[in-house]
C-alpha cells in the first residue's frame, strides 16, 4: 500500500486557532487607537457645541434687531411719498431706439 501524499489540506498549522483580537499586543494597540479617537471626538464635540452657541447668540441678535426695526416702522405714520400723485412724463419719441453715430 502506497503512502498517501500530504497535500495542502493535510498540513497541520496553527492558523485559525488564535483569534487575532485577543493577541495581547493587538488588543493594546486597539485600545490605544480607541482612546485617541475618543479624545478627537470629544474635541470635535466641544468645538461643535461652541459653534452652535455662537449661532444661537447671533440668531437672538438678529431677532432683537428685527423687532426694533419693525417697532420703529410701526411707530411712524404712513405718509405718502412726495410726487406720488403725479404721472411720469412720456418720452419725446415713441419710436424705436436709435443710436447716433
Amino acid at each position: 500500500m502506497p503512502i498517501p501524499l500530504r497535500g495542502l489540506r493535510t498540513i497541520r498549522t496553527l492558523a485559525g486557532r488564535v483569534d487575532r483580537l485577543f493577541v495581547p499586543h493587538r488588543a493594546h494597540m486597539r485600545v490605544a487607537c480607541l482612546e485617541i479617537e475618543k479624545a478627537r471626538r470629544a474635541t470635535e464635540r466641544i468645538t461643535a457645541s461652541r459653534r452652535v452657541a455662537e449661532l444661537d447668540a447671533r440668531l437672538h441678535e438678529i431677532e432683537a434687531e428685527e423687532a426694533a426695526l419693525l417697532q420703529g416702522l410701526a411707530g411712524r405714520k404712513r405718509v405718502g411719498l412726495p410726487g406720488a400723485g403725479t404721472r411720469p412724463t412720456p418720452r419725446g419719441s415713441a419710436g424705436a431706439f436709435r443710436i447716433r453715430y
